[in-house]
């Protein structure tokens, strides 16, 4: 009969060779199906079963294929934990002495899929990981590496410490690892792991509690970003709410509330994965019209009571206007009104690209539109990324473009030179040099019209 559990603070006590062999004791007699002297520890025992009846090969590494580098860019640019990363930087490698051989370890950032999206941290085991395959791209689920810090912790959904041993794969005995989950505040979405590792002789028991503690730290800050734009939203939806005249409210992106009039407060609205300007039904309010606020969505219930009752109205109009040399702006209106953002010199050359080629444009299409260079697909997702915190109403991606339900008016000056004379991009150039004639800016094409 076995005794107790595997406790993690007497390992860090033991020898590293002595702990590893008792651990090695622990995983031999599992694979056996024959009792030990120590049982393993609960998310151990319960992932070692799983890589069982999954069939993983505790004695040989198996590795998938890496992501391309388009692939990992695109997943980058996607993932939420972009924004996070300065935090958990902050928090787990700035500790004194990171640098140093007496602390080595590195940390690494995947996806909600297990793939590595990002890693960084002690030189040499970077290398050591290298040759484990712990890589950017790579695929550490436990179905595919057995038992470790990322794949395990997303199963478990909390942080594990996995150490030399307690890896199912025997190959990764040479390591330890603590990994947490982090948990997308808005929605309760899992967004990937956050995960510290090293050699096993580096092990240390509060390794796990502030790889925690660095988790939860950075869905802090994803909270604090979250209210910070509904209170920007707010700002910007109250002056329309009180012009509307019934009922109607201002979501963000996920459905929270920002503002509210003439209904019963809601915390929280559920919409459909994709949504745009126009009549749209949703489950808690029906029929709705739906308008594009910076940063989320104005709906109006269409129950006949008020102006604004025909879903018609609600299309959006936007105006992007670059006819000054220095100010470029871009206008959005609806039945209810109208707001106005300023725009960067880069955003403003984005968003003329789209406007005069409304059929859209691919990350890499719009890489050589703005830089001459299509490789450059991380700097501009990055920036559409941006833009579409406050147009995401309006625009669309896959490909990048304005939604077909908005109407487009670009305002460009009478004289082509005048036309964004900061640019260097290729897409500019190529319409202030345009000659059909005469020189003139570039029609708007189909569907745009000319202010």
């Amino acid at each position: 009969m076995r005794s107790t559990t595997i406790d993690i603070t007497r390992l860090a006590a033991m020898d590293s060779r002595e702990a590893a062999l008792l651990l090695k004791e622990v995983r031999d007699a599992a694979l056996r199906g024959r009792p030990a002297s120590l049982a393993p520890r609960a998310d151990i025992e319960a992932s070692w079963r799983r890589m069982l009846r999954e069939g993983v090969d505790p004695d040989r590494d198996r590795r998938s294929g890496l992501l391309s580098p388009a692939e990992l860019e695109e997943r980058r640019a996607r993932s939420p934990l972009v924004a996070l990363l300065p935090v958990l930087r902050e928090g787990l490698m700035s500790l004194p002495g990171a640098d140093s051989d007496a602390v080595r370890h590195i940390m690494v950032v995947a996806d909600a899929e297990g793939r590595v999206l990002w890693r960084e941290g002690h030189a040499s085991v970077l290398r050591m990981a290298d040759g484990h395959g712990f890589e950017p791209g790579a695929d550490w689920r436990e179905s595919t590496v057995g038992t470790n810090g990322v794949g395990t912790a997303l199963v478990a959904r909390r942080p594990v410490q996995v150490h030399s041993a307690e890896h199912f794969v025997s190959t990764h005995h040479t390591w330890t690892c603590a990994g947490a989950p982090v948990t997308d505040p808005r929605d309760g979405r899992l967004m990937g792991v956050v995960d510290v590792s090293g050699p096993a002789t580096t092990m240390h028991p509060a390794t796990l509690l502030l790889v925690g503690s660095v988790a939860r730290l950075a869905e802090a800050e994803l909270r604090n970003r979250h209210l910070a734009g509904l209170a920007r939203l707010r700002a910007v939806a109250a002056p329309l709410l009180c012009r509307v005249g019934g009922r109607a409210l201002a979501v963000d992106g996920h459905g929270w509330t920002a503002a509210v009039h003439g209904l019963a407060p809601v915390d929280r609205v559920p919409l459909p994965a994709s949504l745009g300007a126009g009549r749209v039904w949703l489950p808690t309010l029906g029929e709705c019209a739906v308008e594009p606020l910076p940063g989320g969505w104005l709906l109006r219930p269409l129950d006949g009571a008020g102006p604004g009752a025909d879903a018609a109205d609600a299309a959006a109009r936007l105006v992007l206007d670059v006819s000054r040399p220095r100010d470029w702006t871009v206008r959005v209106s609806g039945a209810v009104g109208c707001w106005e953002r300023e725009l960067s010199p880069r955003h403003a050359e984005l968003l003329y690209v789209l406007a005069v080629r409304r059929d859209g444009r691919t990350a890499a299409e719009l890489a050589a539109d703005v830089f001459g260079d299509p490789t450059r697909t991380v700097t501009v997702r990055a920036e559409m990324s941006r833009i579409r915190r406050t147009l995401g109403g309006v625009l669309a991606h896959r490909p990048y473009r304005f939604r077909d339900e908005v109407e487009v008016e670009l305002v460009a000056p009478d004289d082509p030179a005048d036309l964004l004379p900061h640019s260097a991009a290729p897409a500019v150039r190529e319409a202030r040099h345009a000659a059909d004639g005469g020189r003139r800016a570039p029609g708007p094409g189909p569907g745009l019209n000319r202010g």
